[in-house]
């Protein structure tokens, strides 16, 4: 196992990632759109997510490929991110065939950023437009950080962020992370500046650090977000063939990622959740092994990019918390 080339989710191949943000809201969306539709699952694990159209993600349901994946800030405002998203693709003739009517299914979720020290007093919601921006702007290289959906995301002691990551198996199935880190819990262990996801750390992608020579495991976290003031939100990618349950299970794996990255994970007042994208490139040649293979590095490259989100993430006026990097 070795990261991909650019280190991000768009090493698998057919997949590109945009951002777009208002830094005085302090907010923002990021968008993971297909050169074609592609096989989609979810899981969600935290106790107060906000989604858009994730019932249809069941392996049960008609659909079976969706056209895009939207990450946002927002609270139930960013909702409309997808929107964007979703008029934009069907001016482009894309979405599923209903009659001689193209409607894009474009899943999302979001984050609470609503009281990061942003000017939240905007006339009109803006996230519609970002999300149109955020699907503009998609390319296969993308910023980390303090970017999209991460613009005003924030964890506890440090800023969040937008973070991703890659791994090419020995058998030359491609998986990528992207994730948007705004945590009730530390990434970083106790008052140290060391991340959690340090055991997973390829090439000093966040530092370098390890773990610190003496730690407490068993330290009482403290709660310093209310009911719905966090969630981390994030997608699993992959250019295996895969069906809708093969993906969920895929996604259900990477949270074991979070779990390892950030401490305490999928509490009650987030709302933990994990996007799974199949391109359909590469067919499985053990079913079996490849999908115990895959949720494995599924999970290794989540808290990877979990780590590095924070890691990039930038300070801006009005902060309420530092960077990584401040401390």
């Amino acid at each position: 196992m070795k990261p991909g080339a650019r280190n991000l989710i768009t090493d698998v191949a057919g997949l590109r990632v945009g951002n777009a943000e208002d830094h005085g809201i302090k907010t923002g969306s990021t968008v993971l759109v297909g050169d074609k539709p592609f096989v989609a699952g979810v899981h969600v694990m935290g106790g107060a997510p906000g989604t858009r159209e994730t019932d249809l993600l069941a392996p049960d349901k008609l659909v079976q490929e969706v056209d895009a994946l939207v990450l946002s800030g927002g609270s139930a405002f960013g909702l409309d991110a997808p929107s964007g998203v979703a008029d934009a693709l069907r001016a482009m003739g894309r979405g599923f065939a209903v009659g001689d009517q193209r409607v894009p299914i474009v899943p999302g979720a979001i984050l609470f950023d609503l009281i990061n020290g942003g000017n939240k007093d905007w006339a009109e919601n803006p996230y519609k437009a970002l999300g149109r921006a955020a699907l503009a702007n998609a390319g296969v290289d993308f910023s980390l950080g303090s970017v999209g959906a991460g613009t005003g995301a924030a964890s506890y002691r440090v800023k969040g962020g937008l973070g991703s990551a890659s791994v090419v198996l020995t058998n030359g199935i491609t998986v990528g992370a992207l994730v948007a880190v705004n945590s009730v819990g530390s990434p970083l262990v106790g008052d140290t500046n060391h991340f959690w996801a340090a055991p997973c750390e390829m090439d000093a992608e966040f530092g370098g650090l390890g773990l610190p020579a003496q730690f407490d495991p068993f330290h009482e976290p403290f709660c310093g977000k209310r009911l719905g003031e966090a969630t981390t939100i994030a997608i699993i990618a992959t250019d295996a063939v895969l069906t809708k349950a093969q993906a969920t299970r895929m996604a259900t794996a990477a949270h074991d990622g979070l779990a390892r990255a950030i401490v305490p994970a999928h509490t009650p007042l987030d709302g933990d959740l994990v996007f799974a994208a199949a391109t359909g490139a590469r067919p499985l040649t053990d079913p079996l092994g490849d999908t115990f293979a895959l949720g494995h590095a599924a999970a290794v490259c989540l808290a990877r990019a979990v780590a590095r989100g924070v890691f990039a993430a930038t300070p801006a006026s009005g902060d309420l918390q530092p960077c990584w990097r401040d401390i």
